[in-house]
């Protein structure tokens, strides 16, 4: 039998195995790939203050990557043409090349510039060394989307580093694609910049969650005059900002190629996705006349925490089944039809003309009678991509004729409404050809400009003729102002030439705009969050800064804040820029002169050229985003851009009629006090949008007298009624009966003129004579 002493001793040894395997269980959860790691397990690794970090230098094990079974992709889903369903396209980019990289001195790994690109070679090296077949080790595991750097959804708290050049290139700069402000020396830079130029600097960003890792996207230093970028760097992770791992290749630390320019972007994806909490990027070398400047984004899955309240509150989902997804052009016109499809009693799709490349710039009309003009109903329009790469106006809008038609069948009396009020026009996107430029790299790998541009180079933005000048030197002059009215202003003829630099994208938005008489609309911009309203132009030479208002200027406020109030972002005074400028002073909106003087807008055109106020409407500070951030953005702006839509009902509407009751085209409506008038369409209905209070408006034609009343302007929802019938002039009625009879009218002016000149020349004769 057994001793009891000897039971004890075994039980002590059972004991001390134990906790030797939990001390080893702890150390081995590092060394297990994504799918065999306990994710909570590590949450309970103590943490240290994050400044604490070991020498670049120092070995660490290296990982025992297991390979992952070779995973099919599901199949296609055979599209409904009658529902709407939710996009699942994940971000594809390029696999970094993996071939063994085990010192600095070895060429460093390739990186990848192109999404959804193929590995070609058939042959690769698995994680242990060894080559095998692709069926045995498979690589093409889907990128995870971006944390959100450059969205500022990872906040600057959530970004440390080593050392700062100063405070405006601290790590909180380090963000994809910010840019740096006019001065490069102030709060605003465009990078993280590191104190010393040496190997031990590094940049860290904590999740706050255990987050799978998957890849890295650099940049250098947004600057005008510096080359600051880093050519080769090491990644690193930890759960405790404390204990760090490189990431390994075979044997040896694995070395990422870095940039070789500071704007394009450049990605190099983890040689197997990673679970931790924290990512330090290890910069190991940089543009020899450059310092350490970078900006970054982390590719990284949050990994689903039930017991986490702070990210389960701050977590944004919708319930509006639409189509949440990048839509190339193809599929941009496949949805259309789709909405076309069900929807046909108030939409109708039509295009305005053609792209440089000749793709259609193709429009949708949401009205309860689509096609035609209703006498007295507003028109309201909205366009987006007039820059190809700024694409969440594009997915906005198409998301937007979406929801209005499934809102219009499910009864929504507030979406019944507006469409049976308005004729709708959504203009998606001006500049096909650039768009297809970006979304051919991706929504990271473009950059801050790729397909900005039109196809033969031509910014769609500042395109349209400069009118404020003409204007501005007229009123200094005090030309007599027929020649330049305050309103209609013509486009000058050297504007109109063949050799005139303008893009047939802005050519046809122009037809578009003289065709339709559109009272309010929006362009969707992005790279920024706020809503600009006219002038764009400064008015004093030589500034580039100055607050320049229309004589409209406190309509065009109410406008802008209608959009920024109802915004979930744009007036939250707790949100960080984006950039470098701070738009909180102004409620989410700004005068866009002030901003940064642009001649030729859209704004500015379409308010001195037409009836139409227009104001760009920034919709984010990411240009292009992920797929994954499309359903919050929708949130974001989906009342701003019902509301906004909503205001096309201020101010006052009628008809301008002569006695017979037929209404009169091109009759002048104007507002005392407000030296800026507008015109009646061609069935002689107007809207003039007003903000609350009493105006005394006239109206006036050629050839009629002018007829003026008092109207009021209410704060309920609804354009008052301010009618007008005006009699033509006696000089008009002798004119109109002459030429019934087929005789020419006699002018009175021309018979008194006539008859001084011939009493001149008598006199004149008399006085040579004498």
């Amino acid at each position: 039998m057994t001793s009891f002493v000897e039971k004890a001793s075994f039980a002590q040894l059972c004991l001390t195995l134990c906790a030797f395997d939990l001390t080893l269980l702890g150390d081995i959860t590092w060394a297990l790939p994504m799918e065999e790691q306990d994710y909570y397990l590590q949450e309970i690794i103590n943490r240290d203050h994050y400044y604490s970090f070991p020498d670049p230098e120092e070995e660490y094990s290296p990982f025992t990557e297991q390979p992952r079974e070779e995973e099919t992709e599901p199949p296609l889903e055979t599209e409904e043409p009658q529902r709407f369903k939710l996009g699942k396209k994940e971000l594809k980019m390029k696999k970094a090349n993996k071939k063994d990289k085990s010192t600095l001195e070895t060429p460093p790994v390739k990186n990848g510039n192109k999404k959804g690109e193929k590995n070609k070679k058939s042959n690769e090296r698995t994680p242990d060394g060894d080559y095998e077949r692709r069926s045995t080790y498979e690589e093409s595991w889907e990128s995870c989307p971006p944390l959100g750097l450059e969205t500022l959804k990872i906040t600057d708290f959530q970004l440390h580093a080593s050392t700062v050049k100063r405070y405006g290139l601290g790590a909180h700069r380090a963000r994809l694609n910010i840019q740096a402000g006019v001065n490069e020396n102030d709060f605003y830079d465009g990078a993280w910049c590191a104190g010393r130029n040496d190997p031990y600097q590094w940049i860290e960003v904590d999740a706050r969650r255990l987050t799978k890792f998957t890849g890295v996207i650099t940049q250098g230093r947004n600057s005008l005059w510096l080359s600051d970028w880093v050519t080769s760097y090491k990644v690193m992770v930890s759960n405790d900002s404390h204990a760090w791992i490189t990431v390994k290749n075979g044997s040896g630390d694995m070395i990422f190629e870095g940039n070789s320019e500071k704007e394009i972007p450049v990605l190099n994806e983890l040689p197997v996705p990673l679970v931790a909490r924290y990512i330090r990027i290890n910069p190991r070398t940089w543009y020899e006349d450059g310092s350490i400047c970078m900006r970054l984004e982390i590719l990284g899955c949050p990994l689903p925490d039930p017991n986490n309240y702070y990210h389960r509150r701050n977590e944004m989902t919708t319930t509006d089944n639409l189509d949440f997804k990048h839509h190339n052009y193809k599929e941009m016109r496949q949805l259309m039809k789709v909405v076309n499809e069900m929807c046909p009693n108030i939409t109708r799709i039509y295009n305005i003309g053609k792209s440089h490349q000749g793709l259609k710039l193709y429009a949708v009309e949401i009205s309860d009678n689509p096609g035609e003009h209703e006498v007295g109903e507003p028109e309201f329009r909205y366009m987006a991509g007039a820059h190809g790469n700024e694409v969440l106006g594009r997915e906005l809008l198409l998301l937007l004729m979406q929801f209005m038609c499934q809102e219009y069948l499910a009864g929504n009396p507030r979406i019944v409404r507006l469409i049976k009020d308005t004729r709708i026009h959504l203009l998606p996107s001006i500049n096909p050809d650039g768009y297809e430029k970006a979304y051919e790299v991706g929504s990271e790998l473009g950059g801050w400009s790729l397909g900005r541009w039109t196809q033969d180079g031509i910014d769609i933005n500042n395109n349209f003729p400069d009118l404020n000048t003409l204007l501005w030197e007229s009123e200094d002059r005090k030309r007599v102002m027929r020649k330049v009215p305050n309103h209609h202003i013509p486009i000058p003829e050297w504007y109109l030439s063949e050799n005139a630099t303008v893009a047939v994208e802005t050519r046809a938005v122009i037809a578009w705009m003289e065709k339709n008489p559109f009272v309010l609309g929006g362009n969707l911009q992005g790279g920024e969050l706020v809503v600009a309203y006219p002038y764009d132009m400064v008015r004093s030479t030589w500034k580039t800064q100055e607050h320049t208002p229309t004589p409209d200027d406190h309509v065009f406020r109410w406008l802008a804040y209608s959009y920024a109030s109802t915004h979930r972002l744009m007036t939250d005074a707790r949100r960080r820029v984006c950039h470098t400028e701070d738009f909180q002073k102004e409620d989410g909106t700004v005068n866009g002169a002030s901003w940064h003087t642009v001649a030729g807008s859209i704004n500015d055109f379409s308010y001195l050229h037409t009836n139409c106020f227009e104001l760009s409407i920034y919709v984010g500070c990411d240009k292009y985003p992920h797929e994954s951030e499309l359903p919050e953005e929708w949130e974001n702006n989906r009342e701003s851009l019902i509301v906004f839509m909503e205001q096309v009902h201020r101010g006052i509407k009628g008809m301008v009629r002569d006695l017979h009751g037929k209404g009169i085209p091109n009759a002048i409506i104007s507002v005392e006090g407000v030296n800026h008038d507008i015109r009646t369409a061609s069935d002689g209905d107007y809207w003039r949008l007003l903000n609350p209070g009493e105006y005394v408006v006239t109206a006036k034609a050629e050839g009629y007298t002018a007829a003026t009343k008092n109207c009021a302007v209410g704060y309920d929802m609804g354009a008052t009624r301010c009618d007008f019938t005006i009699s033509k002039t006696n000089l008009a009625r002798i004119k109109e009966i002459m030429e019934k009879f087929g005789k020419q009218p006699i002018s009175l002016s021309l018979r008194r003129n006539r008859q001084r000149a011939r009493q001149r020349r008598q006199q004149y004769r008399q006085l040579s004579t004498v």
